[in-house]
């Protein structure tokens, strides 16, 4: 059976796409069979961050019932298997987000895990994966609104009977408005990684691949890759080390 991830976030911005996307890569890279699923009905942007915005069968004719699931799925040139959404607004006339849990499964069996970049909030989109999902990660920012929101998001997962396996804190920088220690205690998760704010994956957007691929070496990429080796129980050691002249002239 396939383990089916579900990742979240309480607000837009938070860079829940540029996660899902990024440990889809980095489970990839390890050596498992990964399908990354655009959850997002309204505003999709994995085929957009994959240089593929319009594809002849997406996930909307899935949850729509005029195609299955595996008619959607789709080879990154990276090796990435992916199911992008459709963003056209005619793709969402009489789409229901509550199918969810019937087209994942359809995925049962197709691969080691499939990872699925929600909706932000808590509206019928994001809870119909929160539904439909084995486990949960929350994506928040280092600062107080985001993470009320993320402790939101938490809460009614929980009084759904869902587990979140932890919360990724992206574009950490310098200051923050929370230190992490509170920022765990808050939302009372594991903090399972903690992805600095890095040039590297605005250009990795532009590339239309993941910042694991376009700029491997980065922070954000080797944050991303120590991630998903955490959560697959495998030892990661940086591939690449500074040497002692870079760090010199970057301190």
């Amino acid at each position: 059976m396939s383990v089916i991830v579900g990742i979240l976030s309480g607000k837009g911005g938070a860079a829940k796409t540029t996660t899902a996307l990024n440990l889809a890569a980095a489970f990839n890279h390890f050596g498992r069979d990964v399908v990354l699923v655009d959850g997002n009905l309204s505003t999709p942007n994995v085929g957009l961050h994959l240089g593929v915005p319009i594809v002849p069968i997406n996930l909307h004719h899935v949850v729509k019932g005029m195609n299955h699931i595996t008619e959607a799925i789709y080879m990154h040139h990276s090796g990435l298997k992916f199911v992008p959404a459709g963003i056209s607004i005619n793709d969402l006339s009489n789409t229901v987000p509550e199918n969810m849990s019937k087209v994942l499964h359809g995925l049962h069996g197709l691969a080691d895990i499939v990872v699925v970049d929600g909706a932000p909030g808590l509206g019928r989109e994001a809870l119909s994966i929160m539904d439909s999902v084995d486990d949960l990660i929350i994506v928040t920012n280092p600062e107080l609104p985001a993470i009320t929101d993320a402790l939101k998001t938490i809460k009614f997962a929980e009084n759904r009977g869902k587990q979140v396996k932890g919360v990724v804190i992206a574009k950490s920088g310098k200051n923050h408005d929370i230190s992490l220690a509170n920022i765990q205690a808050l939302l009372e998760k594991p903090i399972l990684a903690v992805i600095p704010e890095d040039y590297a994956i605005r250009e990795s957007l532009v590339q239309k691949d993941a910042v694991i691929h376009t700029h491997p070496k980065s922070k954000s990429a080797i944050a991303y890759k120590k991630l998903a080796a955490d959560l697959i129980g495998m030892s990661y050691d940086v591939e690449y080390k500074e040497s002692f002249w870079k760090k010199f002239f970057n301190r």
